[in-house]
């Protein structure tokens, strides 16, 4: 299962990149939630920059893709 790391490591300081449910293999509600935390707190080497982009599920709105920054110039 591709972790956040994978995508973190693979970019350089200041790039601006997607992060998606997909792209980490996560169910939109779980990512939605990850999603929140990072929007509000800031992720772990990362920034999320705009609009989170939201799509409806069950008649909700679920975030499920974010632009982020990195922030860090690497993590362990």
């Amino acid at each position: 299962m591709a972790g956040i790391d994978d995508f973190l490591n693979k970019q350089k300081y200041g790039a601006t990149f997607v992060i998606s449910a997909q792209m980490l293999r996560m169910k939109p509600q779980e990512f939605h939630a990850l999603a929140q935390a990072w929007f509000d707190d800031g992720g772990p080497g990362f920034n999320v920059v705009g609009m989170p982009h939201r799509t409806v599920l069950d008649g909700e709105f679920l975030i499920n893709r974010v632009t982020v920054t990195k922030t860090v110039s690497s993590r362990p």
